[in-house]
């Protein structure tokens, strides 16, 4: 009986011990659970911010890479317009080189034809058409050469007609017909207004002025003799119309200095008489 009861309070104890255990162990169990539990929500948070930096880091990397590849592609674009514009402002530059190239070679073929034109009018002595086309034919690209040869021409031309107007000139003041003269000596003062016939030309045209009735247009062309140191018989020829053409515009003052001037460098000249005439009746009158 005493084994017996021993025996039970060893199973009681042995129970006692179980249950000890058992309670220990599921206290163990809880607390690893709860431990578990604790490392789950921190791996959860953990692996929730390497999501969020992975993927913010994603898309700075995206961000980036586009970015060097906008600054790459303007970059590059940059320099295509760049070659672009160069390669169409030499393009232009070409064509505005060959376009001057062929209005040169267009000048110079009509420049040729002119001057061959004008040539031929020295070949033929036409004259008046030689003065007339000078002009123009001297803005032309043609050579110095082909210039002198033609200004030569033309001088000679220019002297020739006024010889030939001039004499004509005098021939229609020798028939009085004043009017014909006038256009005659008016061309031959058109022609060559400064050759060594130009003041004879100036004397016959104040003439024929004064005969039709024109003193004021005769006054400037004699004026133009008297200071132009003419020989004495232009001299004389020029102070004894100036007398006559101021007698006419009623400038009796200038009139008789013309007279006076006349009869003091010029006592013995043919016209001496009548200047002495005429200034005696302008003072008397005047």
């Amino acid at each position: 009986m005493r084994e017996v009861d021993e025996e039970l309070a060893e199973i009681k104890r042995e129970i006692i011990e179980s249950r000890g255990l058992v309670i220990k162990t599921n206290n163990l169990t809880n607390a690893l659970s709860a431990d578990l539990k604790s490392i789950a929500k921190r791996q959860q948070s953990y692996e929730t911010r390497m999501s969020w930096n992975s993927a913010t880091a994603y898309v700075v990397f995206v961000l980036v890479v586009f970015t060097a590849l906008k600054f790459a592609w303007d970059a590059r674009l940059d320099s295509v317009t760049g070659e672009t514009a160069k390669q169409a402002s030499e393009i232009e530059r070409l064509r505005k080189e060959n376009r001057d190239l062929e209005k040169r070679e267009e000048g110079n073929a009509r420049a040729e034809a002119k001057a061959q034109a004008f040539y031929d009018l020295i070949k033929q002595n036409k004259r008046v058409d030689l003065v007339d086309g000078f002009e123009s034919i001297k803005n032309e690209p043609i050579t110095k050469a082909e210039l002198a040869l033609f200004a030569a021409a033309v001088d000679r031309a220019k002297n020739d007609l006024a010889r030939e107007s001039f004499q004509l000139g005098q021939d229609k003041t020798r028939l009085q017909r004043w009017q014909e003269a006038a256009t005659a000596f008016e061309d031959s003062m058109r022609f060559k207004e400064d050759s060594s016939l130009a003041p004879q030309v100036r004397l016959g045209l104040a003439d024929a002025y004064r005969h039709l009735a024109r003193p004021r247009e005769a006054v400037p062309l004699l004026t133009q003799v008297l200071e132009g140191s003419p020989d004495k018989d232009q001299e004389v020829e020029a102070l004894y119309l100036m007398a006559r053409c101021q007698d006419d515009l009623s400038s009796w003052s200038d009139a008789k200095n013309a007279w006076r001037q006349l009869l003091r460098r010029f006592p013995e000249s043919h016209y001496a008489g009548e200047a002495r005439l005429d200034l005696a009746q302008l003072t008397q009158n005047h």
